[in-house]
């Protein structure tokens, strides 16, 4: 992480409405300065509430501190923390072009007129939007629009970055490419970042760490490898990824605590030859995804499987199968 860039630090952060609902407990988080945290989790979990708290567009409950550096900004409105915030919706200026609004934060800020048509043009260009410097904003698709907002958040350099699912308008390629160049303009820059997404692929790809939420609560935090293969409970298990249970009745020869079941990561358990797996079973679904198969398949268990597999072997839809799992990638959940 920077040592140039700023540190957030939340202490029991909580917010209740006026109508007393309680949208986040209290809530205790560290960001390192030019760390990216995502804020992963469903709809109403409360991480656009704990976003809005650090951005200063929601006063957290009563003993609730937010500290940028060694600076109490609890007070401070979001035009006093020099934070960049990309929301869902694109909060564009109409009246002005493309240009104009990624140049608008800068002249605020009294830059020169150089310095600010140099910053355009490199926001621009990271955003692949050159060609539409001089448009409108109502001549461009969502997701030029979204682009447009995100260079404008930027272009600033702002102590801290906010995201609030800034992807969400785009298409799937874009939004793959978008994400490298997100990651990779943001550790260019050490830009302190907190990102909200309910989406796991954009939280593995942009996070150093990620901040599991669950009903205003935060549920795990840790690298996306070890939120992955370590979660900490079935909820975290289900969020990120997909995940498989075997009863523990059906565990006979397996070393595993019988009154857990047994669970594992599709991409984790292997096809071998007939009957000298851990659990047989018969394909329901086979679907061919070019680079592997995923198989549908009933062993048993309350509720079908899901294995990813590598091999290149034809299996179709009845085929019988034998299945094994190596004993050190269970997960070990409740």
């Amino acid at each position: 992480m920077s040592s140039n860039a700023t540190a957030v630090t939340l202490h029991k952060c909580a917010k209740t409405f006026e109508d007393g609902t309680r949208a986040l407990d209290p809530v205790d988080l560290a960001v390192e300065g030019g760390e990216t945290v995502v804020l992963l989790g469903p709809s109403g979990c409360g991480k656009t509430t704990l976003l809005r708290i650090v951005a200063g567009l929601e006063n957290p409950d009563k003993s609730g501190e937010v500290w940028f550096n060694n600076d109490d900004v609890t007070e401070l409105p979001i035009e006093k923390r020099n934070v960049g915030m990309v929301f869902q919706s694109y909060a564009l200026f109409p009246n002005m072009t493309v240009a104009e609004n990624v140049a608008y934060g800068l002249r605020v800020r009294k830059m020169s007129k150089p310095e600010i048509e140099a910053r355009v043009l490199e926001m621009l260009k990271m955003m692949r939007i050159t060609e539409l410097a001089n448009r409108n904003i109502d001549q461009l698709s969502g997701g030029q629009r979204q682009r447009v907002a995100l260079a404008r958040a930027i272009a600033v350099r702002p102590r801290v970055l906010l995201l609030d699912e800034p992807l969400t308008a785009l298409d799937a390629l874009l939004r793959e490419r978008l994400r490298v160049e997100i990651d990779s303009l943001l550790r260019s820059l050490a830009i302190t970042s907190i990102y909200v997404t309910h989406d796991q692929a954009e939280a593995m790809a942009l996070g150093d760490r990620i901040v599991v939420m669950s009903k205003g609560k935060i549920v795990q935090t840790g690298s996306p490898r070890e939120i992955y293969n370590n979660p900490k409970n079935s909820f975290v298990a289900d969020f990120i990824g997909t995940v498989n249970r075997i009863p523990s009745a059906m565990t006979d020869g397996i070393d595993t605590p019988k009154e857990h079941d047994l669970v594992f990561r599709p991409e984790d358990a292997e096809i071998v030859e007939k009957s000298s797996g851990q659990f047989n079973g018969k394909v329901v679904n086979s679907f061919f995804l070019g680079d592997r198969i995923r198989l549908i398949v009933d062993c048993g268990a309350p509720e079908y499987i899901t294995i990813e597999s590598f091999q290149r072997d034809v299996i179709e839809e009845g085929d019988e199968i034998s299945i094994r799992v190596h004993q050190d990638r269970f997960l070990e959940i409740n």
